[in-house]
């Protein structure tokens, strides 16, 4: 996301000596190694203050002590005692400034995190809508783009990218351009190019026979008629019946704008929506495959993350069931106990098998309505092998969308419509595969 990318901003713009090593440089097999090299450390950085030192990927070696089961010492402790000794002996009038980045917060000792030590924690997030023009522009500096190839409408299509997946579309791009002998980048490049980072290169060369063809256009047609007819659902972008990495088809969902939470309506219409492509071979074929795996998968995990994370169970109620279980050798605890009955535990069942069922008769009900357009989307599909926005918004014009549900807030005894969506979390758009 940038982490390393701003403590090298940070030098540049201090203009002072930087001193850069990784965590995993402290640790060695040779015992008191590690604890050596930091003390060297903060002594060039004293010698030569003002100065910033920066650790990247602490966690390699500020994890959390006493992991494991073992009595053994570990070295990886002693360095990081070592560490914590020299961040306290700085100096009150000390110019030596220690920066550290990580993408495991969680697992870091808790001594690292006091106050006096790395007492301000910056979270470096994936950019929003501004953001990633920006990163966009400074990307493609020096490169050739058309006048049609608008980063604008390319930072709206690549909502939870970070800064590292935007420069690898935008090389990407230039690289397809390039082998296609043309002389700018055109935006059939860049939306290729985004194809291939989110979904992986095409594998046209994958035979596959006319029946299984036919089954995945389907499928897809459920995922993209579901997703249209739905209210709280994103815009479907594209539907292909390509294999990409290994997908053999997928419909690309993307929101019109950042989000950062969903509604309770918003997730099970995302759950009908996940259901649709299984429901598609199941009136079409009479029977079901395995390329819903992924989908049944992604579904169930939403279903019981709405009951035992987000209290979204009536019957239930708003708790918050389980406790999280930490990995031993993180220095977390070894097992850990439901808190939560065995009743409690047949409920939360039930619940997640209602949602799934719901979401299943959900989308039963919207391509029985719409079975003649199923057809026509997925013999559309085999013809033309991948559908884009224009075309997917001209084919759904005939299809009408469902009015919202207006969910009920109870408040002092009184249910109150309340019609008002709130947004849903950020994240690059689901593929339905």
């Amino acid at each position: 996301t940038g982490k390393t990318l701003l403590a090298r901003a940070v030098a540049g713009e201090a203009g002072v000596p930087f001193y850069s090593i990784s965590g995993s440089d402290f640790v060695e097999m040779f015992v008191g190694v590690g604890a050596a090299r930091v003390r060297d450390l903060f002594e060039q950085a004293k010698a030569s203050a003002p100065a910033i030192v920066f650790v990247d990927e602490i966690d390699a070696v500020g994890r959390h002590r006493g992991a494991g089961l073992g009595g053994g010492h570990d070295e990886r402790e002693q360095t990081l005692n070592q560490l914590l000794v020299e961040m306290d002996g700085f100096d009150q009038r000390s110019t030596v400034i220690l920066m550290a980045a990580t993408n495991r917060p969680d697992i870091l000792d808790p001594a690292l995190l006091r106050p006096g030590r790395f007492d301000r924690q910056i979270v470096v997030d994936r950019p929003d809508l501004e953001g990633r023009k920006a990163i966009l522009r400074v990307h493609a500096k020096g490169k050739p783009l058309d006048p049609d190839a608008d980063l604008d409408i390319l930072a709206r299509r690549t909502p939870g990218f970070t800064g590292a997946d935007l420069a690898n579309v935008i090389n990407e791009a230039a690289l397809l351009a390039a082998r296609r002998s043309k002389k700018s980048i055109t935006m059939k490049e860049v939306e290729e190019a985004i194809d291939r980072v989110m979904a992986g290169p095409e594998r046209k060369s994958r035979v596959m026979s006319e029946e299984e063809r036919r089954l995945i256009a389907y499928h897809e047609g459920g995922h993209a008629m579901v997703a249209h007819v739905l209210p709280n659902t994103d815009e479907v972008h594209k539907i292909t019946v390509i294999p990409r990495g290994r997908a053999l088809g997928y419909t690309l969902t993307l929101p019109e704008q950042d989000k950062f939470m969903m509604t309770r309506e918003e997730l099970r219409d995302e759950l009908a929506m996940l259901m649709g492509g299984r429901v598609a071979e199941e009136i079409v074929a009479g029977d079901i495959s395995t390329g819903a795996g992924n989908d049944i998968e992604r579904a169930t995990k939403i279903a019981r993350q709405m009951v035992t994370e987000h209290g979204m169970s009536d019957s239930i109620g708003p708790r918050t069931l389980g406790q999280k279980q930490g990995e031993v050798f993180l220095g977390r605890d070894w097992a850990s106990t439901p808190d939560y009955s065995d009743a409690v535990a047949y409920e939360i069942d039930n619940e997640v098998s209602r949602l799934l069922d719901e979401a299943h008769d959900v989308a039963l009900e919207i391509l029985d309505e719409h079975r003649q357009k199923l057809d026509e989307l997925a013999a559309l599909l085999l013809e033309k092998e991948t559908l884009d926005r224009e075309e997917v918004e001209s084919f759904f014009k005939a299809v009408t969308k469902r009015a919202p549900r207006a969910p009920e807030v109870r408040s002092a005894g009184l249910a109150v419509s309340r019609t008002e969506m709130f947004p849903q979390p950020e994240g690059p758009g689901p593929l339905r595969r």
